[in-house]
């Protein structure tokens, strides 16, 4: 067992948690702020709102607001795309990583190199070819023509996860299992599968996130309401006259659409961290 803390480490661990927190959590604090500010009092140059008001949310929300229209579509895209996305990448990851954890190939290792190495690929520099190969075989605009980019983001990171918790579990359960009478695909739905379910969600609202912030596919492959996320229609928010930024609009909408984040975050926290320190030791 580990020795246990004084009471000068816990005060420092609690210091060094209270600083972490605020500076994570004060630009969050900060765009709130902004969010309950009337148009007026958005360069006032004070933190707290000198008038509370829910007008910026009116604005985005409600259906006599400006940007009503703009911001649902985009949130419902977002939602779409991101759903859509997140479901194939863990799908394909999944038998992927499966596939690297169990099978003894050559190059298994380059494809796990491989996949980490394309997951830190600068986006920005494919948006181009991709937008002319896009609006060539008509994908431009399209749920279709961001769900495949999305998942040049979350595929590899998904396969490289996935590949580390395949590996904690037992190959001997399996064989146990095709002993019983079950097929190679019934082994690994029936006793794999379940075992690795932490891993598989984990890894599941990773890639999702990763495709809900994305903006640089967003603004680039589309030009519509058709199929333009959240994160690049607030790029073409605009006030209320050529002379007002609709700052206040844009902060509301930004917390807005980290609402459902935070949510998925405080419910599933033990799940998600039970995942990430699964994965994380072999042994």
């Amino acid at each position: 067992m580990g020795r246990a803390l004084s009471g000068k480490q816990r005060l420092a661990w609690a210091l060094i948690t209270i600083v972490v927190l605020v500076w994570a959590l004060f630009p969050v604090l900060s765009i709130l702020m902004t969010s309950l500010k009337t148009p007026a009092d958005v360069d006032s140059g004070t933190f707290l709102p000198p008038e509370w008001t829910l007008e910026n949310y009116g604005t985005i929300l409600l259906p006599s607001g400006a940007a009503q229209d703009l911001f649902l579509s985009a949130l419902r895209n977002s939602v779409g795309i991101s759903l859509i996305a997140t479901f194939i990448a863990v799908v394909l990851a999944t038998l992927a990583a499966y596939a690297i954890a169990r099978l003894d190939f050559p190059g298994r290792r380059l494809i796990l190199i491989t996949s980490l190495a394309v997951s830190i690929f600068p986006v920005i520099s494919i948006v181009t070819p991709l937008f002319n190969l896009w609006r060539s075989i008509g994908l431009y605009d399209t749920w279709p023509g961001l769900i495949i980019p999305y998942l040049s983001l979350t595929l590899p990171i998904s396969i490289w996860t996935l590949s580390a918790f395949f590996q904690q579990i037992p190959w001997e359960l399996e064989q146990a299992a095709q002993v019983d009478g079950a097929t190679p695909f019934q082994a690994f739905r029936k006793a794999v599968v379940p075992l690795a379910a932490p891993g598989v969600f984990t890894t599941g609202i990773i890639a999702f996130f990763i495709a809900w912030n994305d903006f640089v596919y967003g603004i680039s492959l589309t030009s519509t309401e058709a199929a333009r996320p959240v994160p690049a229609a607030l790029a073409f928010f605009t006030g209320a006259s050529q002379f007002e930024e609709p700052t206040g609009s844009i902060s509301a909408a930004a917390i807005v659409v980290t609402i459902p984040v935070i949510i998925v975050v405080v419910l599933f926290q033990r799940r998600i961290v039970s995942g990430l320190t699964q994965g994380a030791v072999k042994g």
